[in-house]
């Protein structure tokens, strides 16, 4: 279950079908747990299922309703809610703070950036960790949350009321990409995936080519970052691909409950969770302030 933003490496790909989980839904009368796609039945000391030492993880099949002690230990809806709430929640009292204590100067500023670095590493070092750390889950959590609460700072001194109205848009954005996943108009399939992960990667590379334009003066205004139409249409791709990340967030919970995951997995439904949102709320911000500019 890897997370998303920046570090597009989730748990799965490169495995089988291209993304584990994907079109592998449990089947009725099916193979026990590691015979049709589990994501968490790759165990290299075992074979089958990688839980079946877990007193509360039974052998069990697909088809058949689990006993009572099986769900005991595994990971469930509740347990992800939970867990994201405590992940945002960090986030939004780090903001607060930031946003309460810390004047729009430069020095301010320059917390901000330095919040944002330390989150960035906090953030790398869970992704490519086996296992879900809560303590670096939650640090990156605080950091970002510095890091929302200055700019956010920033842009309301400059765009009243812009954070509030980019907290809105991402509600609405996160609220109906769910609408939209849960009826069934967008399936998460291995080549979706694929497709999606090599626009996002391209448009990241783009913007950092044109951070280094700006930053070596070869694009003043700002380039594809700039606060008029182009900068919009830059804006608007990137919360598509916002979208598009919750999508695969979305998928990776429901066979992470599906197939019997451990219920520390919930720690990084969270963190892809909080990245994805986070992604989207700095892009609206950003979409907000462009939007009242042109007014």
């Amino acid at each position: 279950m890897r997370s998303s933003n920046p570090v597009f490496s989730r748990r799965g790909f490169s495995r089988d079908n291209g993304y584990a989980g994907f079109n592998t839904a449990p089947q009725a009368g099916g193979a026990p747990v590691g015979t049709q796609g589990n994501p968490y039945a790759q165990n290299p000391y075992a074979g089958g299922n990688p839980y079946a030492q877990n007193p509360y993880a039974q052998q069990t099949q697909y088809g058949g309703p689990p006993q009572a002690p099986a769900t005991t230990g595994r990971m469930t809806m509740d347990d992800v809610v939970m867990r994201s709430a405590m992940t945002l929640g960090t986030v939004a009292v780090g903001a607060i703070l930031a946003w309460a204590l810390l004047p729009v100067s430069s020095t301010s500023y320059g917390l901000a950036i330095g919040s944002a670095l330390i989150a960035f590493v906090l953030a790398m070092v869970q992704s490519f960790k086996r296992t879900p750390s809560p303590a670096l889950i939650l640090g990156y959590a605080a950091f970002e949350g510095v890091f929302l609460g200055v700019i956010s700072e920033m842009y309301n001194a400059q765009w009243s009321g812009a954070p509030f109205q980019a907290v809105l848009g991402t509600m609405a954005v996160s609220g109906a990409t769910l609408l939209v996943y849960k009826a069934g108009w967008i399936r998460v399939t291995a080549r979706y995936a694929r497709i999606g992960m090599a626009i996002a990667i391209a448009f990241v590379l783009v913007m950092a080519v044109n951070l280094l334009l700006v930053a070596f003066g070869a694009a003043p205004d700002g380039g594809l970052r700039s606060m008029g139409p182009l900068g919009a249409l830059v804006g608007i791709i990137a919360i598509l691909l916002g979208a598009f990340f919750l999508t695969l967030d979305f998928k990776q919970i429901e066979d992470g409950i599906a197939y019997g995951a451990p219920r520390e997995e919930a720690w990084l439904a969270a963190f892809g969770l909080t990245m994805t949102l986070v992604w989207i709320y700095v892009e609206m911000l950003r979409l907000v302030a462009i939007f009242s500019s042109n007014d």
